[in-house]
């Protein structure tokens, strides 16, 4: 694909949550939508479902630059240790994500498919992880053990609460 790289930082941190708005639209965290359209210089949010199965893995187009080369270390690193590695199989992991346009604002429409897989319903925390961020349902990610993911949970409660007191005053 050969994607531009700009001068911003492929990498995502922080946190972010939204709730499900109008038009069934969810609002892509401020810092995560400038690191994709920075580095892709698309507004395409690229999202498959992660190897937890209770969450999805978000990207830019950009990543996908790396698909071959992570392929090839996967191959090499299961050589190494006398297991068997399907490349087909791996790479079809890797391409079968779902593209999502988002707009300036960072709204997007969450496929209901994609939603079901995780429990998505009216809400989604976001969790910044370097080279990708992974989105939850605020129920699943209080499942977790807080020795983890304790701060994430605190947060995901404070936004998920101040969200909710704004959508009371509308």
């Amino acid at each position: 694909m050969g994607h531009v790289a700009a001068e911003m930082p492929k990498f995502y941190s922080g946190f972010g949550f939204s709730l499900r708005g109008e038009k069934n639209r969810f609002v892509l965290p401020p810092s995560f939508r400038n690191t994709i359209f920075g580095a892709s210089g698309t507004r395409t949010l690229c999202l498959v479902q992660n190897k937890d199965p209770r969450c999805l893995t978000g990207f830019g187009l950009d990543r996908t630059d790396d698909f071959e080369a992570q392929v090839e270390r996967e191959e090499e690193a299961a050589l190494r240790l006398g297991k068997e590695f399907d490349r087909d199989l791996r790479e079809m992991q890797l391409w079968s994500f779902q593209e999502v346009p988002f707009d300036a604002s960072g709204r997007f429409v969450l496929p209901e498919a994609l939603c079901g897989l995780v429990g998505i319903t009216d809400s989604i925390a976001f969790l910044g992880g370097a080279r990708s961020f992974m989105l939850w349902a605020p129920e699943e990610l209080y499942k977790l053990d807080p020795a983890d993911v304790g701060q994430q949970q605190a947060m995901c409660r404070q936004q998920q609460a101040e969200a909710l007191a704004r959508a009371k005053r509308k």
